[in-house]
């Protein structure tokens, strides 16, 4: 069974494109919907929450493409 989906399309589709860079949903039970965490498994990762209702959802999901374009760590091939 896969991830549930984010209730905002602009949002989802920025999920799936952090997935397709390696990166990996985890699910909150807090204040957020989850957490992306990039492909580096360190602890100088990136990682950062997503919202389920923020202001301005458009907005937010550009600001995660623009995130996930701006980590330097690398989806490892086998």
């Amino acid at each position: 069974m896969g991830r549930p989906r984010h209730p905002d399309k602009h949002i989802e589709k920025a999920i799936k494109y952090a997935e397709a860079k390696g990166w990996r949903v985890v699910m909150s039970n807090g204040h957020a919907w989850g957490r992306l965490l990039c492909p580096f498994d360190g602890r100088g990762g990136h990682a950062f929450g997503v919202w389920s209702a923020p202001t301005d959802p458009e907005g937010f999901a550009r600001s995660i493409i623009r995130r996930v374009d701006q980590c330097t760590h690398e989806r490892e091939e086998p």
